[in-house]
């Protein structure tokens, strides 16, 4: 028991020693951390207090610039403000110098003035004294004539004033003719001077254009393969295409026709990819010309946009620039009507400026004045109405609404429509620019032959220089001068009812007299 009781006791003191040792360890590492603490918060304190120190300096050495820059800035703005009343100060002494010696002046005016004026009524006096003179003269003169002459003063006067009147208009009639002659004569001159400067300054190449599409084969077998088992393949492109394929014996063509060339240019395109391809079915065909029909838009597109290029336009619709790019595809008398609108708007845009227009504006109407063709048979109505309405439909210019509108018209509206018809006309009539077939070239002369020999008192007539001018030969006997004149003027308008050409055709009656006679 009592080695228990010991053991407890020793047992405890033990814990109690440990306990002690354990808590005076922990003192000591508590007070360690507590001193550590309190030297970092004076030393962060004493940082503190340094940065506010530099603030507090550097914001009072901020604050003095930037009182020191406000003091010469003002400094300068009042100096400024000194320098500009000093200036007006000096502005009003002029002035006031100014005004001064404009009041002497006015003074020296008036005194000059008041001299005139005096002279003035000394100079009326005198003339009031020799008019009174004169009427006295001329009583008498008037009284002496009548005595002469027998006549009254109003019969005198009234036969005076008809040899007057008669000598006037005799003078007036020959300056009028003299006006108009000269006038004729210097019109023409500098009309031709004018458009010879046109022609010159743009001058295009000329493609003749075909009515058909002639695709080269590698060979004559290639023929089955387009026309397929019993046909499917050829009634395939012509269904989708809208043309008609024609294969015959000539060796080594396929012909595509139709009156649409933009029709036969896709015809054309897609049987030559076909036959690269290979692969010729109709699947493969109605791929192809879905292809081709999408290229051949964007060329369209790019060819609008190329034409007002070259023509330094801008700001026009996209789906008017595609129709642009369409004229490539349209032909007039063979004329390819792109490259003839392209020349039409050169041509208005140089006339333009010599005339004192805008040349932009002339450029644009020459351009679009056959865009109604570009347009297939959806549209009705002739193309310068159509053309009007797409156009009009686009936003063009009221100007170049009126040229398109009045291309053709006898009643043109502006100087734009007269523009656009002369540079119609200069390019239709160029040589070689438009070709007609010679059956219809020999049906057009002879229909001219034949309307002018329907007169009476027409002896002979002959189409000359391509069918541009007509030599009527009159009996003397039936026809006078002046019939001629009226008949070259009844002739010309019944072809002008009746045939269709292009440019214009200039009638000349020949009237003949002879006379002879023996001498024995």
């Amino acid at each position: 028991m009592t080695t228990n009781i010991i053991l407890i006791l020793s047992c405890l003191g033990s814990f109690l020693i440990g306990f002690v040792a354990f808590w005076l360890a922990n003192k000591n590492n508590l007070v360690k951390d507590i001193t550590k603490k309190r030297d970092e918060s004076v030393k962060i304190i004493s940082n503190a207090k340094n940065k506010a120190f530099k603030i507090q300096k550097d914001t009072e050495k901020k604050a003095k610039q930037y009182k020191e820059n406000q003091i010469k800035k003002v400094k300068e703005e009042v100096s400024q403000i000194r320098k500009e009343i000093d200036s007006k100060e000096k502005d009003l002494l002029n002035k006031e110098a100014s005004i001064k010696e404009a009041q002497l002046d006015i003074t020296k005016s008036e005194a000059r003035l008041e001299v005139q004026e005096k002279n003035c009524e000394e100079l009326e006096k005198k003339y009031f004294q020799k008019e009174s003179e004169l009427e006295i003269i001329l009583e008498d003169a008037k009284t002496k004539i009548e005595s002469i002459s027998g006549l009254t003063r109003d019969e005198a006067r009234d036969e005076l004033v008809a040899s007057v009147e008669d000598e006037a208009k005799i003078i007036s009639a020959r300056k009028i003719k003299e006006i108009e002659n000269n006038l004729y004569t210097d019109a023409e001159r500098k009309a031709k001077n004018i458009i010879a400067m046109a022609i010159q300054k743009y001058a295009a190449s000329y493609t003749s254009e075909k009515t058909a599409t002639v695709v080269e084969l590698p060979s004559d077998d290639m023929k089955g393969r387009i026309i397929g088992r019993e046909g499917r393949n050829i009634r395939t492109i012509e269904l989708k295409t809208g043309v008609d394929i024609i294969i015959d014996d000539t060796p080594g063509i396929v012909t595509v026709s139709s009156h649409n060339p933009l029709r036969r240019e896709i015809a054309g395109r897609a049987i030559k990819k076909l036959l690269d391809d290979g692969r010729v079915h109709p699947g493969r065909i109605e791929e192809i010309v879905e292809e081709i029909e999408e290229k051949l838009s964007e060329e369209l597109q790019k060819l609008g946009q190329d034409a007002i290029l070259e023509l330094g336009l801008s700001n026009m619709h996209p789906d008017l620039i595609t129709l642009v790019g369409r004229m490539k595809y349209r032909t007039s008398y063979s004329q390819n009507i792109l490259d003839h609108s392209l020349e039409v708007a050169q041509l208005c845009g140089v006339l333009a400026g010599e005339l004192g227009l805008d040349p932009k504006i002339a450029k644009r109407a020459g351009l679009l004045h056959d865009i109604g063709k570009a347009v297939d048979h959806d549209m009705e109505g002739s193309h310068d109405d159509i053309g009007a309405e797409l156009v009009k439909k686009f936003n063009e210019p009221k100007e170049v609404i009126e040229a398109v509108e009045l291309s053709h018209s006898d009643n043109p509206s502006s100087l734009y429509c007269l523009l656009v018809q002369a540079s119609d006309a200069i390019s239709a009539a160029r040589p070689g620019a438009r070709k007609e077939s010679y059956e219809s070239y020999v049906k057009r002369v002879k229909e001219l032959e034949d309307i002018a020999s329907s007169f009476n008192g027409v002896d002979k007539c002959f189409a000359i220089q391509a069918g541009r001018e007509v030599r009527v030969m009159v009996q003397s006997d039936k026809v006078n001068d002046d019939e001629a004149t009226v008949l070259s003027h009844d002739i010309a308008k019944k072809i002008e009812d009746e045939v269709s050409y292009p440019g214009n055709v200039k009638i000349t009656v020949v009237r003949e007299v002879r006379t002879s006679a023996i001498a024995n």
